[in-house]
């Protein structure tokens, strides 16, 4: 079985530790989580429309991805690497910021609705559906009406760091149990 893993996300120095970058950082720490017993460490390579890195897992094929397309573009890498890799839009899981849910909380959902993130709604637009799973990571919502963007391209603080390691820690195991156990019983466990 083959799984497409993506996180959301902005490429470049000037938004690493963002809050809309933390589908990056989810995909990051179950990329290191997939080290080898041999000590082999599985890197991202630049490809088309993404950094990718392929890991195995239980019998399980991950493809992960960090789109290069900026989060509003999402979509275009989206489809072209669930096309590349012939991979079922079910097997299909996107890990995105949330500004719904507070930091250190985790959301899978089957489908739904794009709630206003720019990344899942151009998904949506581009493979022409909202059926396809996610994995929402809640970033807070503490900013002023009309700062929502200064608030997701801002940084964590320290101490929202240190609230968001434990989301990304069972981010890291929800995704493991969407490939191996499926979206239903993850989101038993997860949610």
């Amino acid at each position: 079985m083959k799984y497409l893993i993506v996180g959301i996300g902005n490429v470049g120095a000037e938004y690493e530790g963002t809050r809309h970058n933390s589908g990056f950082m989810a995909l990051d720490a179950l990329l290191k989580s997939c080290s080898s017993e041999k000590g082999d460490k599985p890197t991202y390579v630049l490809d088309r429309h993404a950094y990718r890195a392929e890991v195995k897992f239980k019998g399980r094929t991950m493809v992960l991805i960090r789109p290069t397309t900026y989060v509003n573009l999402s979509g275009k890498a989206v489809q072209y690497w669930l096309q590349k890799e012939k991979i079922a839009i079910e097997n299909l899981l996107v890990v995105v910021d949330d500004i719904a849910l507070p930091i250190g909380k985790i959301r899978m959902k089957k489908q739904g609705s794009n709630g206003g993130h720019n990344g899942l709604k151009n998904i949506e637009e581009t493979l022409h559906t909202a059926n396809y799973c996610r994995l929402r990571i809640g970033v807070g919502n503490n900013f002023g009406q009309g700062h929502q963007i200064d608030y997701v391209l801002g940084r964590f603080t320290k101490e929202e760091e240190i609230a968001l390691q434990p989301a990304l820690d069972h981010a890291v195991d929800a995704v493991k149990a969407f490939v191996t156990l499926g979206v239903d019983r993850a989101m038993n466990m997860y949610n």
